[in-house]
């Protein structure tokens, strides 16, 4: 298989050729890109089938997950009164990341996500390291919210909470949801799709009844936050919004993926924006200054209006952890696939099954370290090495947007164009470089040994092929 990057470099000398014979550079550009599409191999053997609302609704669910039932309390431990614009300053940041992405995601529209975005705009070295924090930040995510499940059955029945039936639960939830996404990438979306609906009922729930009790005082309530307060209720309000990049490892089976995919992306991301804000001034609103002691904030306040509401939105909680872990094994898994499929990691990760056409032995593999994570860890142990693996890649997506437009980069039909691309760039950059500056500094140490490590790793696969070859 020849790499993309060498595809891309042909592809620019054929503009370059065009203009000097006065031929249109676009056509030979897109000419490239078609022969770009039949000479890479990465997506070969998996079928395009899942739509626009199918993916928007994966990506809904992989971004609602577990955090959103409990973060209010942080956020309002962290910053006070201010946690809501501490909200509004991520989701702005998170919106010009997705914008970047939406237009990568259009131009190359490839198994792995942002691993192919980067990889195609900066080579294979790049695109290792990023591949290596988008499946850690997957996995990582993954064995914390599975954690954070049984925690929420334990609080439903304590005799779950002992350490044999918490295991237990860890097992069958991943297990059933791994068959699952075994079967077909149809059935695996298919049960995302219906799901998410589901789990949304909760969180509507909590808005839609808690805006007819709050009291507008208390929103002004809770001890004025200082600067690292403000700064941790940022990296975790990050870790909220973190999520598209698990669906998007799954872009190499979107159907017409250069229209789909910004579509999906853009309005999910929109939905999520304004359903975050809501639930935090509603929160707020009910509780004042005892959110930020809450260990169930969603459920503590409706129970302020009824005892019953609070435990549907227990249920709902379970719930929604149970379809964000589905959503998770639809899209990381095939990060290993793309690895395998681009040679750094055993071959066998790179097959796909001959009944449903999707990587299985990458989603056994994915789906038996998060367990071993879940069973080993806790949620806040790993959520925060997450959202910094997840801002470094960001960083990378964004910067490779506009590579991949300054190279005229169209693996599959007309890219999406947005209007002043390089103030988003600028701004997805910008941000996620201040909330990698806000961590502590053992957290940054962490960050930066996994980068070191994954040059390693790299340059040790490289000089094994080498040696192979």
């Amino acid at each position: 298989m020849r790499c993309l990057p060498g595809v891309l470099r042909r592809a620019r000398f054929g503009a370059k050729l065009a203009r000097l014979r006065g031929s249109d550079p676009v056509t030979i550009i897109g000419a490239a890109s078609a022969a770009a599409v039949e000479e890479s191999r990465r997506d070969a053997g998996l079928r395009r089938g899942i739509g626009t609302f199918a993916f928007a609704a994966a990506i809904v669910n992989a971004v609602v997950g577990a955090g959103i039932f409990t973060l209010p309390a942080g956020m309002a431990q962290a910053a006070g009164p201010y946690a809501l614009l501490a909200y509004l300053a991520c989701a702005i940041a998170m919106g010009a990341v997705v914008l970047c992405c939406a237009e990568a995601g259009s131009r190359v529209p490839t198994s792995g996500g942002m691993y192919g975005y980067v990889e195609a705009a900066f080579g294979p070295l790049a695109g290792f390291i990023a591949g290596i924090l988008l499946w850690l930040s997957c996995v990582l995510g993954c064995g914390g919210i599975a954690s954070a499940l049984a925690a929420v059955l334990g609080r439903l029945a304590p005799a779950l909470a002992q350490p044999i039936p918490r295991a237990a639960i860890i097992i069958v939830v991943i297990g059933g949801l791994t068959l699952v996404n075994c079967v077909s990438v149809r059935a695996s979306t298919r049960l995302v799709s219906v799901m998410t609906p589901i789990k949304l009922i909760p969180l509507i729930l909590f808005v839609g009844v808690g805006l007819f009790f709050l009291a507008p005082a208390r929103l002004h309530e809770g001890a004025i936050p200082d600067a690292g307060g403000i700064g941790r209720a940022v990296i975790l309000s990050l870790f909220a919004f973190q999520g598209m990049e698990t669906t998007l490892g799954a872009s190499g089976e979107v159907a017409n993926p250069a229209r789909s995919l910004p579509r999906a992306l853009i309005g999910a991301m929109l939905f999520v924006a304004a359903l975050y804000v809501a639930i935090q001034v509603v929160a707020q609103g009910l509780l004042g200054s005892a959110l930020a002691g809450s260990v169930a904030p969603l459920a503590d306040g409706l129970a302020t209006i009824d005892p019953r509401l609070g435990i549907v939105i227990l249920i709902g909680t379970a719930i929604s952890m149970g379809v964000w872990i589905g959503s998770d094994l639809l899209g990381a898994p095939r990060v290993l696939f793309a690895f395998a499929r681009d040679g750094f990691l055993p071959g066998a990760l790179g097959r796909v099954s001959p009944k449903g056409r999707v990587p299985v032995n990458a989603i056994l593999v994915h789906a038996a370290i998060a367990i071993l994570l879940a069973v080993t860890g806790t949620f806040e142990q790993l959520a925060i090495l997450s959202v910094l693996a997840g801002a470094l890649l960001y960083l990378g997506a964004c910067a490779a947007s506009w590579v991949l437009r300054r190279r005229a980069v169209a693996l599959v039909g007309p890219p999406l164009s947005l209007p002043v691309l390089w103030l988003w760039v600028a701004l997805g950059i910008a941000s996620m470089v201040l909330i990698i500056a806000l961590a502590r500094p053992i957290e940054i140490g962490a960050l930066a040994a996994t980068v070191i490590i994954s040059c390693v790793l790299f340059l040790f696969t490289r000089a094994a092929r080498r040696r192979a070859a």
